[in-house]
């Protein structure tokens, strides 16, 4: 497992950020495409039968397939850096953090400025903790400049 500085897992938030707007964007329009998919069923049903343009449908499914393989897409890109996607809908992210002989996730939710919270692995977002100062100490001693803390991501 990766862990982060809070400094590398900050300096990300950029990049980040652009991506789960694409993963968000990509969900959201999936399910305007199965809601309208939806709405034609209902319809159908009401109906008891009705004309459907066949070739019409299957292309809005594959849309809507295309839209969800992109939200796949890029969470695997997020989860290839080595950042946990939590919950797609608010954009919460945690970031594993190496504090003395455990891991702790940082934790980043979109819309925030900034990486300001930590919480237990256990105790999950509920258990969000200010950042104190043990964390802020080790992110600005990085060492003899010998190739830093060995916490870098690959």
């Amino acid at each position: 497992m990766k862990t982060f500085t809070i400094d590398e897992a900050q300096s990300l938030l950029p990049v980040l950020e652009s991506l789960l707007k694409r993963a968000i964007d990509a969900k959201k329009a999936a399910e305007e495409v199965e809601s309208g998919l939806s709405e034609l069923a209902r319809r159908i049903y009401i109906s008891g039968g009705m004309r459907v343009d066949a070739a019409a449908v299957v292309k809005q499914r594959a849309e809507m397939e295309a839209h969800l393989k992109q939200a796949r897409e890029t969470i695997a890109e997020i989860d290839a850096i080595g950042v946990q996607v939590k919950d797609l809908e608010t954009g919460l992210l945690d970031f594993p953090y190496r504090l003395d002989d455990q891991v702790v996730l940082l934790c980043w939710r979109m819309g925030e400025s900034s990486i300001e919270h930590w919480h237990t692995v256990e105790s999950g977002f509920k258990g969000r903790q200010p950042v104190d100062e043990r964390f802020r100490r080790r992110s600005t001693s990085g060492g003899s400049g010998t190739g830093g803390s060995g916490n870098r991501p690959n």
